[in-house]
């Protein structure tokens, strides 16, 4: 089964590129971004957080684009493989069924807008089984 990232990696790659964005967490790797981005001195970069730096005038478009592909990819998740094989899937990839626990599985599932409740229905009709 695929995960979200299979769903929005290509798309959020294509808008980092259209903004000419790039990590980097130090000056070294801001410079190294610059010239691979072929930015130059005058253009004014912002940090968008999480090491992500971005020309100014493009961020604001890189965020909605990337917002977009993030949003797109749920969708076709939901579509492809469904509630109850995405809850399983990250129940399982935050091994709630070893810590008993479900947070985690309901935090990342929070954009997926489904309940606390859908998860923990799941949770215990699968853990019934193990």
């Amino acid at each position: 089964m695929k995960y979200l990232s299979n769903y929005t990696d290509t798309n959020i790659s294509k808008a980092l590129d259209k903004a000419q964005a790039f990590f980097a967490f130090s000056d070294k790797q801001v410079e190294e971004g610059k010239v691979k981005q072929g930015l130059t001195d005058d253009i004014k970069l912002i940090s968008l957080g999480s090491g992500l730096i971005s020309p100014q005038d493009t961020g604001i478009q890189l965020i909605k684009d990337m917002d977009k592909a993030y949003k797109d990819g749920i969708a076709q998740d939901i579509k492809e493989n469904g509630k109850e094989a995405i809850i399983k899937r990250e129940l399982y990839n935050h091994e709630a069924f070893y810590t008993g626990e479900i947070d985690q599985t309901v935090d990342a599932l929070s954009e997926y807008n489904f309940s606390a409740g859908d998860i923990l229905d799941i949770y215990k009709l699968e853990n019934a089984k193990q």
